[in-house]
């Protein structure tokens, strides 16, 4: 059994999707197991980070799980998670944490991800760390100004950063979860490329055909997207944007061949991730 603590999100739902692809006995952690939508076979359960004896439940006869933790401080999520599954004996542990989560430059939200990836290396369970850059789908949040024909809100500049297909991730995570020859690494997963704002913004246009323009956010004005668009809360959003920061100021553009070490293939790139995705934008 495979437990997939954030089930609904960006990649659980994908690492969900993968493993019910395969076969696999998959159990999917939500909060609210009746709204979930899951692939048919795959058991729901509830949990909650902060119910211990939820996720005691949730790990039972669980052989691997991939944890997926919101940041918060002193890694508290994370400190469950690894808590329940030392107590169920679950013996393969994979940990979606953060590119530049070894930085303390990139601010607060991306270093409670690294003390995440320490408990889970001394676990006791074999391990992977997944680093992502920055998710392709991260991009959804400009479908509506692309539909209505507005600018598309820019918060990071010329910043240029190894955009990376969440698809990858799930699979990279699948791999780690269900074979051998991933343990005890640290995967920094990202696209082909180092891509700005500006010129995802360019690949976009010529998949949907149609010009597309973009108008850089002041502080403030990011401040006000970040609470609209994400949802986040007024505590994450100085965190996040140290973090944007970071980014805007070109130190975000490493781009590996950790994908491709994983895959045995090429990481997608923003193009085929927009390909794909264009329907969310207005096209056709």
């Amino acid at each position: 059994m495979i437990l997939v603590t954030g089930a609904t999100g960006t990649t659980g739902s994908e690492v969900v999707r993968q493993l019910a692809a395969r076969g696999e006995k998959v159990r999917a952690l939500t909060r609210d197991p009746a709204r979930a939508q899951v692939p048919a076979g795959v058991e729901t359960v509830r949990g909650d980070y902060a119910d211990p004896g939820s996720l005691a439940a949730a790990m039972a006869g669980v052989t691997a799980a991939y944890l997926v933790c919101p940041p918060g401080p002193g890694a508290a999520h994370d400190t469950a998670l690894v808590a329940a599954a030392q107590a169920a004996g679950v013996r393969r542990l994979v940990k979606l944490s953060a590119i530049g989560s070894d930085d303390p430059a990139t601010g607060p939200t991306v270093a409670w991800h690294g003390e995440g990836e320490r408990l889970v290396r001394h676990s006791g369970a074999e391990w992977t760390v997944l680093r992502p850059s920055s998710f392709a789908s991260n991009t959804l949040a400009w479908a509506q100004a692309v539909r209505r024909g507005e600018p598309v809100p820019n918060m990071t500049a010329d910043g240029a950063s190894g955009v990376i297909d969440p698809r990858d991730i799930a699979e990279v995570a699948v791999r780690a979860l269900l074979g051998a020859g991933h343990a005890g690494r640290t995967y920094t997963l990202t696209g082909p490329a180092a891509i700005s704002t500006p010129d995802q913004v360019a690949v976009l246009a010529e998949v949907l055909g149609r010009p597309l323009t973009v108008r850089n956010l002041t502080q403030e004005e990011t401040r006000d997207f970040l609470r609209s668009a994400y949802g986040i809360g007024e505590a994450g959003v100085e965190g996040v944007l140290t973090g944007i920061a970071y980014l805007r100021d070109g130190r975000n553009t490493t781009v590996t061949e950790d994908v491709r070490e994983a895959l045995g293939r090429p990481a997608r790139s923003y193009r085929q991730w927009a390909e794909d995705h264009k329907e969310a934008f207005g096209a056709g």
